[in-house]
């Protein structure tokens, strides 16, 4: 399993819901713009596959930031919310 950090800015209303819909069948939806996911390779293979299909390079930015278990366990934060944690499932 990897830990991944996935960013976005995406101009386009309707890219950027179809990809913030997708990214929810990977992981956890953390900030407006952020998921932080725990995916097998080959789940993480498919995703980022999927979202190449959905983005337009030319305007959009999407970002994939791999933590390891040590890195994960020195997250910190303010506010309401820590670091995500598995959910029972996820769709894919």
């Amino acid at each position: 399993m990897m830990f991944v950090v996935v960013s976005y800015d995406i101009p386009d209303d309707r890219r950027r819901t179809r990809v913030c819909n997708l990214l929810k069948n990977y992981g956890a939806h953390v900030q407006y713009s952020v998921f932080e996911c725990n995916l097998k390779e080959k789940d993480y293979a498919a995703m980022r596959k999927r979202l190449e299909r959905l983005i337009a390079e030319e305007e959009d930015n999407v970002r994939f930031y791999f933590l390891c278990r040590e890195d994960v366990k020195r997250v910190r934060w303010i506010g309401k919310r820590g670091v995500a944690t598995d959910a029972d499932y996820y769709l894919h």
